[in-house]
């Protein structure tokens, strides 16, 4: 397959192909299972928990903060809205990651608890060595429910990493959640949705595993009789604006907040 050639004068990294289905991708890849990017991560997130690291995002350390602006508004707003510290579920969170970003802004008056739902592996190692008071652990969004109330819920760059994502956003427009914060999500300029493999820069890690790009409007839709959309924003992660297919600059990468109908 193309996959696996360099064009010339191009890194065989990023986003390739254009696959009939998920089955076909994973065939091609190595998954998301691997043992190398959970230990990475862990190291790494350790360090930021313990003071000695800045950030971490997709297990490389960063020696200046960089806060995604766009969801700490929507929270800050909630927060205010209801007139107390709220509980968010953090779905594909990793082991933290989103929430040691933003932890300097989480007071107890402003969360209540942040709760990741994560692939089992991740959740061992979260209730093992990150879970607090603060930062809970569990297997499935029906666990969380069972002892505590989401307010807000954030999914940042995992919806396209699912092996079925249009189900599972139905399914979780079905909770009912009154907040729905989407962010860093790939997009194709045009055309219906698109199934690629994404061969890892080995700086970050060994690794490739299938990713969808999105056609925004069919993305939007699921959302569409339940929701308002009360914002759309670009990524603040510096590239994503443009994103490369076959390296072509033919994607992007945006997020949504979106409210419950009353």
């Amino acid at each position: 397959m193309s996959f696996f050639k360099k064009k010339a004068n191009k890194p065989g990294y990023g986003w390739f192909g254009h696959y009939r289905s998920w089955d076909e991708a994973t065939s091609l890849s190595d998954g998301y299972e691997q043992g190398n990017i959970l230990e990475k991560t862990k190291q790494a997130l350790l360090l930021v928990k313990n003071g000695e690291a800045v950030y971490e995002r997709d297990s490389v350390i960063f020696s200046e903060s960089e806060y995604p602006y766009p969801l700490l508004a929507f929270l800050l707003n909630e927060v205010q809205q209801r007139k107390r510290a709220v509980n968010v579920l953090d779905f594909g969170g990793s082991l933290g990651s989103t929430y040691f970003q933003v932890r300097e802004f989480l007071g107890p008056d402003v969360c209540a608890s942040w709760n990741i739902i994560e692939q089992h592996h991740y959740i061992d190692c979260g209730k093992k060595f990150f879970q607090d008071e603060t930062l809970q652990f569990y297997y499935t969004i029906a666990d969380c429910l069972k002892e505590k109330q989401i307010d807000f819920v954030v999914l940042s760059s995992v919806v396209q990493y699912l092996p079925n994502p249009h189900q599972f956003l139905d399914e979780l427009v079905a909770h009912g959640f009154d907040t729905i914060l989407v962010d860093r999500t790939a997009f194709v300029n045009e055309g219906p949705d698109r199934i690629t493999v994404q061969r890892v820069w080995p700086s970050v890690y060994e690794a490739s595993y299938p990713a969808w790009f999105f056609d925004q409007r069919g993305f939007v839709a699921h959302f569409n009789a339940d929701y308002r959309l009360q914002a759309s924003f670009e990524s603040y992660v510096p590239g994503e604006a443009v994103m490369e297919i076959d390296h072509k600059p033919i994607a992007y990468s945006r997020g949504f907040c979106f409210k419950r109908r009353k």
